[in-house]
């Protein structure tokens, strides 16, 4: 496959801008099954098309941190940067600032806010950073004219999303049919948008971020303990998390409907031949001056 270059494209944008929305739902909160996940992320296995462009003195935010694996990963790979985690939710920073400080890591801060606002001047960072992070805001396109608003000119806007409609598993199974159908029902709901990856590049055409690189990436889960790890996690966030919640407050399923969904994870887990595959959309984007 060719390597992916920079391009320069015109201002029309084909696909059409979102309806902004101030505030959107994070559709699965912070449940032990949440952070599972989250906590297994990595600057490796969640932002390698971006590590190739950091300097040792970069300023980085890092939005929508976490509990900050990925933002301890950066601020070891700046040793004479700094790098800022910012998370809507002020109880997961606590998580955050333990990461670093077991770490040893003295070049982080952790700080709360919104995506769609952030507080910090113009020209701020050299990178502003989000993983998986538009595809739970109201207004994708607003939050990345922020991130571009704070970035320095000649600096990079980095964002990285999965695709759930480009989810795929082996065997085939009914129930994660369901799954899949019921995630995407709720995600909108809530304000979201689960098919983020795929839009990433349109949404920031119509934010104004015109030099770009487009890439994408997977994670695969096939081994006995990659399938024990990924279908585990979500059925124990399908009928344990703030996403059970929201599923059955909705309206959009009853607790039958999620613990038949929750088996289904069991039994795919199960499967010796069981393979699943998550789709990334990636954008690399330098702001022009």
């Amino acid at each position: 496959m060719p390597e992916a270059t920079p391009e320069t494209v015109p201002e029309t944008v084909p696909e059409a801008v979102p309806e902004a929305r101030e505030t959107a739902v994070y559709t699965h909160g912070h449940h032990e099954s949440v952070l599972r996940s989250h906590t297994w992320r990595t600057a490796a296995n969640s932002a390698a098309y971006l590590l190739g462009s950091l300097r040792p003195q970069d300023r980085i935010l890092d939005v929508g941190c976490g509990p900050g694996t990925i933002t301890a990963d950066l601020a070891a790979l700046v040793p004479d940067g700094h790098v800022t985690g910012l998370d809507h939710a002020p109880g997961i920073l606590d998580r955050a600032r333990a990461t670093a400080a077991e770490r040893g890591l003295a070049n982080t801060a952790f700080t709360t806010g919104d995506v769609h606002a952030l507080d910090f001047p113009d020209a701020s960072f050299d990178v502003v950073h989000a993983h998986q992070v538009l595809q739970h805001v109201g207004d994708p396109v607003g939050a990345l004219r922020e991130m571009a608003r704070v970035t320095r000119p000649g600096g990079i806007v980095a964002v990285r999303d999965s695709d759930y409609a480009a989810m795929t598993w082996y065997p085939a199974s009914p129930g994660l049919d369901a799954w899949l159908d019921l995630y995407r029902r709720v995600a909108r709901a809530n304000g979201g948008e689960p098919d983020a990856g795929r839009r990433l590049k349109s949404w920031a055409l119509a934010a104004g971020l015109t030099d770009l690189t487009a890439t994408s990436a997977t994670w695969t889960f096939a081994t006995a303990e990659e399938r024990a790890w990924w279908s585990g996690l979500w059925a124990d966030r399908t009928v344990a998390s703030a996403y059970a919640d929201r599923a059955t407050g909705g309206g959009h399923t009853d607790r039958d409907g999620l613990r038949a969904v929750a088996r289904a994870w069991r039994e795919w887990g199960e499967r010796p031949d069981g393979w699943f595959c998550v789709l990334h959309g990636e954008i690399l984007c330098r702001k022009g001056a």
